[in-house]
């Protein structure tokens, strides 16, 4: 660019024309180092995307593990329920008031 304008005003002596060539060349290698700092970070940026692309899949696979759990468990509980004995479903009730007594007499007492 500057030396376009160099060249056309055809006033200037070859130490302006050094100059500028010399500041092309510094603005050049500034460029490069920009550069080349821009794709080590977007290098660095597409790793950790793969990584955590690899987390979220883990965790998408646990999530459906547990899912699967939790709609067994909702199945056999409403089988429980529906099967008439009642009494099962009393005994579960009591357990988990008895277990979360002892566990608030445990941190209220701690």
């Amino acid at each position: 660019m500057r030396r376009a304008g160099l060249e056309a005003s055809g006033n200037h002596t070859y130490s302006d024309y050094n100059a500028v060539e010399d500041e092309n060349e510094r603005l050049v290698d500034s460029l490069h180092e920009k550069v080349s700092t821009l794709k080590s970070l977007s290098i660095d940026i597409g790793t950790e995307v793969r990584e955590q692309n690899s987390f979220l899949k883990q965790l998408d696979d646990t999530f459906d593990t547990s899912g699967g759990l939790l709609s067994s468990t909702m199945g056999r509980l409403t089988k429980m329920a529906r099967s008439g004995h009642n009494c099962y479903l009393c005994y579960l009730l009591l357990f988990s008031f008895f277990v979360f007594f002892v566990i608030y007499f445990i941190i209220r007492f701690r």
